[in-house]
């Protein structure tokens, strides 16, 4: 599955990039500001995110281009087991986020990172069902209904893994109409009125408010996946990787990514 790619576009200030080329010369930027996640770090970073983080990432990647004037930041969204596999392929990307420590495995373990991966936030499963919640689904147990179209991810999906240790752990034997690449497909289903129900993220829900009513269930709490960050081992722009990255972990990342419904550590 080809990951779906949004380009955020920074603003760029004569003065200040006339000022990064005379302190760093021909070449990447200097030293010290990349790492910290400084104004030095400059050029493209790319992106591979899971597809939970479209908003927030969206976001984020707009907030870094403006508070580095001269940045870039490409994000390309999919499902993490997805994106894993074309890391490891060899698809040029700068930093992977990855939606489950699974995945995240499958590119370390390849040797494709660049230091050990950080934790970043949190994601919880609801039910997502079309706004009013017309056939009263109230927990798991009513997605085993007779008649009831459930969309789930895929098992090989974070959101499928999660989904699937939620219906063990509650006993629930259901099978769905739609197994889904990642939780955006499943959630399309429930906006397009394809399924009476779909297992998202809070986050997920959160975003189509508009559209779709989250339905808590009890044991929400155990089926929950980390998302890790890293630096991928080839990056073309390891400084501005390594400032993408402490920004999300920054105190502003950590603001952006609570109001988007998720955990943070």
């Amino acid at each position: 599955m080809r990951p779906r790619r949004r380009r955020v576009t920074a603003t760029v200030v004569v003065a200040v990039v006339l000022a990064l080329a005379g302190a760093a010369g021909c070449g990447r930027s200097a030293s010290g500001g990349g790492a910290t996640g400084g104004p030095g770090a400059g050029g493209t970073v790319t992106v591979f995110a899971a597809a939970s983080l479209t908003e927030a990432f969206t976001r984020l990647g707009r907030d870094f281009e403006e508070a580095r004037p001269g940045s870039t930041v490409v994000l390309s969204f999919a499902g993490s087991a997805a994106l894993a596999a074309q890391i490891n392929q060899g698809a040029p990307a700068d930093v992977f986020a990855s939606a489950a420590t699974r995945n995240m495995a499958t590119v370390t373990g390849a040797g494709n990172a660049d230091g050990d991966p950080a934790l970043f936030a949190r994601n919880q499963l609801v039910v997502a069902v079309p706004k009013g919640n017309p056939r009263g689904v109230a927990g798991l147990a009513d997605l085993a209904r007779p008649g009831l179209k459930v969309a789930l991810c895929a098992p090989q999906v974070p959101c499928g893994a999660a989904a699937r240790t939620a219906l063990d752990a509650a006993s629930v034997a259901l099978t769905p109409v739609t197994l889904e690449q990642d939780v955006r497909g499943a959630l399309a289903k429930v906006r397009l009125g394809e399924v009476d129900a779909a297992l998202v993220y809070r986050t997920d829900a959160l975003a189509a408010a508009a559209e779709v009513t989250a339905v808590e269930f009890p044991g929400s709490a155990g089926a929950v996946n980390d998302y890790p960050i890293v630096v991928l081992r080839d990056a073309p722009n390891p400084d501005g990787a390594r400032a993408f990255v402490a920004y999300v972990r920054s105190e502003r990342g950590r603001g952006v990514l609570a109001a988007a419904g998720f955990q943070v550590p």
